[in-house]
């Protein structure tokens, strides 16, 4: 009996450790990228030159005109890894199922939480300089949405606080949040901003982000909580809705 139930446990076991590795699997759509660019800008607010990721979605040139959704990284992912990710082919995904065109913009703002220190400024940079270099490629900044995932949504939604109105939107994906924080603390700063929070219930961030969910003064405009854990199997699932949300707010 100890043999067989020994035997059953690892087939078990197995059994999870498979599951687990197919929910860590990206699920990327079989839609084409449109053109995308990986930029060396210098920018005065981080003092030095730093990698700058553009992607339009396919059929839509440069994406002259189009409005932006400027991307706000992790702490583990760069904008030269977002081709990689998936981005362009989810983009072109999403406006084929019927959103209005967008572009994504992305910037390299390195492991600071997206909050000054000493004089590197990510912040500054995603606010001033960011739009700047959007105007120069022709695109329209007076329509912009922000997209971050941990440490990147933890920035995305302390940005909308620190400049309410500089965007349309805000999309967390699994923001990197703590009862506390200043993200929680000025969470009456995003009244007026459409939130959309996703986030895996299997993530250690879970119930910080439940409980931001708490602090908004509105209740999330789009987002949910499913199996997942902190990683981009997840939030690959995700991605499709995010997109929709920042599509449809971007609007003219």
């Amino acid at each position: 009996m100890l043999g067989g139930g020994a035997a059953v446990v690892t087939v078990a076991t197995v059994a999870g450790y498979r599951r687990r590795l197919a929910e860590e699997d990206l699920v990327i759509p079989a839609a084409p990228a449109g053109e995308q660019r990986l930029l060396h800008l210098p920018s005065a607010a981080r003092g030095r030159t730093v990698d700058v990721y553009t992607a339009v979605p396919a059929g839509h040139g440069d994406g002259h005109g189009l409005p932006v959704c400027l991307i706000l990284h992790g702490g583990s992912k760069r904008p030269a890894d977002f081709a990689g990710l998936g981005l362009g082919k989810f983009l072109t995904d999403a406006v084929r199922r019927g959103a209005p065109p967008f572009v994504l913009v992305g910037a390299d703002g390195d492991r600071l939480a997206w909050r000054p220190s000493g004089g590197d400024d990510p912040q500054r940079m995603v606010h001033d300089e960011l739009p700047a270099w959007c105007r120069k490629l022709g695109y329209d900044t007076t329509r912009m949405a922000v997209w971050g995932w941990s440490m990147g949504g933890y920035g995305a939604l302390l940005l909308a606080e620190a400049y309410p109105g500089f965007a349309r939107a805000v999309a967390a994906f699994s923001p990197a949040v703590r009862p506390g924080d200043d993200v929680s603390v000025a969470a009456s700063l995003l009244r007026g901003t459409p939130v959309g929070l996703w986030c895996g219930k299997q993530d250690s961030l879970y119930y910080n982000v439940r409980a931001l969910e708490k602090r908004l003064p509105e209740r999330p405009a789009a987002g949910g909580y499913a199996d997942g854990r902190h990683n981009f199997g997840y939030w690959s699932r995700c991605v499709p809705n995010a997109f929709d949300f920042v599509a449809g707010a971007l609007r003219p």
